[in-house]
């Protein structure tokens, strides 16, 4: 990964609203056909998440379940389309450490989300559909 697309993917919670939002394009789990979205990603920690807010079964999600290779599209400053697999974080202390850190930039200030605030962890762990990213090449 060239250095100007590390840096994009490695946001801080000085990161816009706009340097957050991505598109994916994940397989459909019932067409096999791409299904690309519109979607914010977050870095914790060294690592690359997606969520789903407090959505129940958003489809990205269930798609990633069965086929976790996905496309993660840069879009905003760097362009870039990097191959990528996902991982589902069940774990309720792995999911409550990730999600600590997203709740805390989403509770900022600045508000990236643009969501209600406060955003309330207990809710999100509860109900959020997290993966962790991991690129490929």
């Amino acid at each position: 990964m060239d250095d100007a697309v590390r840096r994009a993917v490695e946001i801080t919670p000085a990161a816009s609203t706009r340097q957050r939002i991505i598109d994916i394009t994940t397989t459909g789990r019932r067409t096999g056909l791409p299904r690309r979205i519109e979607i914010f990603f977050y870095h914790v920690a060294g690592r690359t998440y997606l969520c789903s807010g407090t959505v129940d079964r958003p489809s990205w999600y269930v798609n990633l379940v069965a086929e976790p290779a996905l496309t993660f599209h840069l879009k905003h400053g760097v362009r870039a389309d990097l191959r990528a697999t996902a991982r589902p974080v069940t774990e309720e202390p792995e999911r409550r450490a990730v999600l600590s850190e997203i709740v805390a930039d989403l509770n900022q200030p600045a508000n990236p989300g643009h969501l209600p605030q406060p955003v309330d962890l207990e809710d999100w762990v509860r109900r959020t559909r997290l993966v962790e990213v991991t690129f490929l090449g």
